[in-house]
């Protein structure tokens, strides 16, 4: 998910640099890696610059409409656009600590009926797959709230993840996350 208008940043930081390529173009090719089935982007705010990021990339692109809501439109764009899957793998774009083999390690913990959440340590958070037996209350989310009121109605399984509190909302989040990338 990457819709969001990134206001406490001032800027997209879906564009912001990361090893290389934009925060965004590095989460989508994450999970394109992770072989995961279909990566499904939802777009919302600087949809047309952040198509951009996301050329040659294997993804189907789609838009929340009604992004300026918060993140609950774009679960309910998500959602809509996969009604007939078995499961979601939900990520967002500004978790940079997110692997291929994190993706991988949540879809071999999953099983039909549950929930497999990122386990920070202190709290369970993205990335999150859900089986489609949640998708009526992931629909039903209003607001700037994700799904985090799932995480806690229901249990989960759970995959080490203690990167996962690391997401960029601040230009200092992104700073603190400077690494210089190494030359080829």
């Amino acid at each position: 998910m990457a819709a969001g208008a990134s206001v406490r940043l001032g800027q997209p930081k879906q564009l912001l640099p990361y090893h290389g390529n934009s925060l965004l173009r590095h989460a989508a090719q994450t999970a394109c890696d992770a072989c995961c089935g279909e990566v499904i982007i939802v777009l919302g705010a600087y949809s047309t610059l952040l198509e951009l990021e996301l050329v040659n990339l294997p993804v189907r692109v789609i838009y929340a409409e009604d992004w300026q809501e918060g993140m609950a439109a774009s679960f309910r764009a998500g959602i809509h656009a996969i009604a007939n899957y078995d499961a979601a793998l939900v990520m967002l774009c500004d978790q940079p600590l997110v692997t291929a083999e994190h993706l991988q390690a949540l879809l071999a913990e999953f099983q039909p009926g549950v929930i497999v959440a990122s386990d920070y340590g202190e709290a369970l958070g993205p990335p999150c797959v859900f089986d489609r037996a949640y998708f009526p209350e992931l629909l039903a989310l209003t607001g700037d709230s994700g799904a985090r009121k799932l995480l806690k109605k229901y249990p989960c399984r759970t995959v080490a993840f203690p990167g996962g509190r690391i997401d960029v909302d601040t230009l200092m989040d992104w700073q603190a996350l400077a690494v210089p990338t190494p030359p080829d």
